[in-house]
């Protein structure tokens, strides 16, 4: 019987230990494919199987996790995103290529991007505040200037 295995795609050395160990309870082969398995030193720790692979690249990891398919059965990929938050379309792609359950990468993708996100909400009729798109100081102060005070300003995108 091949063992089950939980891909885990990046690490987190904050939740990465809580993430192996909970896998492990569930018995659950934890595997995490990540561009330097060598930076989260819980993995070794932990005894957990590490497989050094460009995260960045969907047909790299696709590759990856047939290969693993040989000798275990995936019961499911998630990850660990930081700053950038594609990682969850990643994964989300992942399952849909391998029919696990999962993100809906379309959906990830809107909602990663606020502006894009603010767009569809207000199309299905979401009441919001006012928002602006800037690219630059000028456009904020533009912005606020239209906008009134007081206004928040963050990234579009993360």
């Amino acid at each position: 019987m091949a063992k089950r295995a939980l891909i885990l795609l990046e690490g987190s050395k904050g939740n990465g230990p809580l993430y192996v160990r909970a896998a492990q309870r569930l018995g659950l082969h934890p595997i995490t494919l990540a561009t330097d398995p060598a930076q989260y030193g819980y993995l070794a720790a932990e005894g957990s199987e590490a497989i050094r692979v460009d995260t960045n690249d969907l047909e790299a990891l696709i590759r990856e996790c047939s290969q693993l398919r040989a000798t275990c059965d995936i019961a499911g990929i998630t990850g660990f995103p930081g700053f950038e938050e594609s990682l969850y379309v990643t994964v989300g792609k992942l399952c849909r290529h391998f029919n696990l359950p999962g993100p809906d990468p379309a959906s990830i993708e809107r909602c990663c991007d606020k502006f894009v996100q603010r767009q569809f909400l207000a199309q299905a009729g979401v009441p919001m505040p006012a928002y602006r798109l800037a690219a630059n100081a000028r456009d904020v102060e533009g912005a606020a200037a239209e906008i009134g005070l007081p206004v928040i300003v963050k990234p579009a995108v993360g």
